[in-house]
């Protein structure tokens, strides 16, 4: 069994950034919908991303609510209007609300640094910043990549990335060597920021944790709830 004690030890603010693709937004419905599992009190999920129309955790509203998960981020209420990047000014509550866990989807590329460094001030205190590596992803491939993609992120927003998240994975066709493979990429980013490595992603169902059982002491297991069916078809 995965033991996910490491997500609630972390600061009350979980901050995912990360290049477009990574997969922030699955790992931030994930760690919310563990903490809804787990009863961890007030739980919400604050979408920044309004810069990309796919895969937005606001997307999945109903299913996040109907766990007790909070969800803020559009003024918009129905998907329609979604694509307009209007941000509600409620998305302070939670932040504000020293009894709430909050995981902030935010996006992690120059555009997306505007809208986070609106909210700076409540990320200075009480939050781990992750930023997730994906070694499938073309621009975050290689020692080099990754290495720009989190020095871009930390310049954009002035925010320290605390921690990297190896989520390196081909959807359904993820295997084992797959996470391998990131997790010696996320290994040689650490050793070269000094920073760690919060934690090794996988697919649940599609890969065993019982076969990364050596790899680290962090396993966090993805449900897939971005993944629309039809993609697989």
């Amino acid at each position: 069994m995965v033991d996910v004690r490491f997500i609630k030890q972390s600061s009350r603010k979980i901050l995912i950034t990360g290049h477009y693709g990574s997969g922030k937004t699955e790992i931030s419905v994930s760690i919310a919908m563990l903490l809804a599992k787990e009863k961890q009190g007030k739980i919400a999920i604050v979408d920044l991303d309004v810069i990309n129309p796919y895969f937005r955790s606001r997307e999945r509203r109903e299913l996040l609510e109907s766990r007790g998960i909070s969800v803020y981020g559009s003024i918009f209420k129905t998907e329609v209007t979604a694509e307009f990047p209007a941000l509600g000014a409620q998305l302070r509550a939670p932040l504000e609300d020293s009894e709430c866990s909050v995981i902030i989807d935010a996006w992690g590329n120059d555009s997306g640094s505007i809208v986070l460094n609106q909210f700076s001030k409540y990320f200075m205190q009480d939050t781990t910043v992750l930023s997730v590596i994906n070694a499938s992803r073309p621009d975050t491939s290689d020692l080099s990549g990754a290495l720009s993609s989190i020095s871009s992120i930390e310049d954009a927003t002035g925010l320290t990335v605390s921690a990297i998240v190896n989520n390196c994975h081909l959807l359904r066709e993820t295997t084992t060597g797959t996470i391998i493979k990131g997790h010696e990429l996320c290994e040689k980013v650490c050793e070269k920021t000094g920073k760690a490595l919060w934690c090794d992603c996988f697919p649940e169902g599609i890969v065993n944790p019982e076969d990364l059982s050596g790899l680290s002491f962090n396993l966090l297991p993805l449900g897939l709830y971005m993944r629309p069916t039809w993609l697989d078809r």
